[in-house]
């Protein structure tokens, strides 16, 4: 492709009917590169061709006019770098961007900075594009007014990697399959990431801290989550870690769950016939709950996590999502009261978690809001001497880990 490129210097646009950056765009050949010094351009931009925009020194912000989109993207083949992006619409019925992307292939996003928007960077219907490098920030402090950071709609085979996210709604993906999410930062949003009605996406190497929820998959199936650092608001009564919901052949391995209301919550998964969900070798700690159940969520296969520091490491929120039907084997629980005799670090009995004055509960919810005081702990103690209720078996570990080897 022939290929030019082009030099603008301005140090500040003066003219405030002239769009000169949508003038370059427009008659630059396809495949230039518009290379744009230190000053601030009109936005409000819309790109029709292929064509690189180059911030070639630090200080080049695309303003936009407070409605609307600043960028909007409608050809394949184009790239974006260096770009200070601010200034948004706010209008969140028709989400208006900093960066809005349609109908388009190999686009690149990286290393542009993007604040004062509603909607950070919009793909709707984009494949085999990257985004990477990027930090976006939303434009207001309550999290019910912002929008999303990033927004996947119908979009495949794109990789967001090495981003940072903070204080925005959600990053999310709705009937996006074979997308990669990699070594981001993603902090005080609300669903840090979630997808909805997608399969084969991969979750891996993100740190996810202070966000209401951090993972949370929905109808959605053969997911990735592995080596995530997701580390909550604790305290918050609404903080989750990772949830699955009418989620089927999740493989969640070597993630840390920290300070979470409810570390891990699943809720009537696996959802599709004959499928699994897999909690392998993550460390599940310092939460209210470690475990969570809900509805019908069996054929979970949990082994070799190691759940420890939390008020209850497994707990359901109703009769139907007790665990005796799901795989859970070798797991470290801290509340183990066993021994092992011969040293082979598994308890020479099993690990067995039975509900007590919680059996109650289901009877009646109001009892809830005294959850983990002290007369309620002392009174679940003096229903495992003395039930006048019938305890309900919520697990059986038979192989339970005895130490932590590190």
């Amino acid at each position: 492709m022939f290929r030019r490129t082009f030099f603008i210097f301005f140090i500040f646009v003066i003219n405030t009917y002239a769009n000169i950056l949508q003038d370059a765009i427009d008659s630059s050949p396809s495949g230039s590169t518009l290379k744009l010094s230190a000053g601030i351009y009109k936005g409000n931009i819309t790109i029709k061709k292929p064509i690189n925009i180059v911030g070639k020194e630090d200080g080049v912000i695309i303003e936009g006019e407070g409605r609307g989109n600043i960028i909007t993207i409608k050809s394949s083949h184009v790239k974006l770098k260096n770009l200070n992006i601010t200034n948004s619409g706010s209008r969140l019925d028709i989400m208006d961007s900093a960066i809005f992307i349609n109908n388009a292939k190999y686009v690149d996003i990286d290393n542009c900075k993007i604040k004062n928007s509603l909607y950070g960077i919009f793909l709707d219907n984009v494949n085999n594009s990257v985004i990477q490098n990027n930090t976006v920030s939303s434009n207001s402090e309550k999290i019910g007014f912002r929008g999303d950071a990033l927004r996947l709609w119908f979009s495949h085979n794109n990789t967001i990697k090495n981003n940072k996210f903070i204080k925005s709604k959600d990053i999310v993906l709705m009937r996006s399959n074979d997308n990669n999410i990699s070594k981001n930062y993603m902090q005080e949003c609300r669903y840090a990431i979630f997808t909805q009605y997608s399969k084969n996406i991969t979750l891996i190497d993100n740190i996810l801290k202070d966000n209401a929820v951090g993972i949370f998959l929905e109808a959605s199936h053969d997911i990735n989550v592995s080596n995530n650092s997701i580390k909550g608001d604790h305290g918050a009564p609404t903080n989750l870690g990772i949830i699955l919901k009418a989620s089927s052949n999740i493989y969640v391995e070597k993630n840390i769950v920290a300070e979470c209301n409810q570390a891990l919550y699943i809720d009537n998964s696996p959802k599709i016939r004959d499928t699994k969900n897999w909690i392998l070798d993550n460390k599940i700690i310092f939460s209210t709950r470690g475990l969570n159940f809900k509805n019908y969520s069996v054929k979970n296969v949990i082994k070799r996590n190691e759940l420890f520091g939390n008020m209850d490491n497994i707990m359901s929120d109703s009769r139907i999502g007790l665990t005796n039907q799901n795989e859970i084997e070798s797991n470290y629980w801290d509340d183990y009261e066993g021994f092992d005799i011969n040293k082979d670090n598994i308890g020479d009995t099993p690990y067995k978690k039975h509900l007590y004055l919680d059996a109650l509960s289901f009877k009646n919810h109001k009892l809830g809001f005294f959850y983990g005081s002290a007369a309620l702990s002392m009174l679940d103690f003096l229903l495992k001497i003395a039930p006048f209720v019938q305890p309900v078996l919520l697990v059986e570990d038979r192989k339970p880990i005895f130490k932590i080897s590190h």
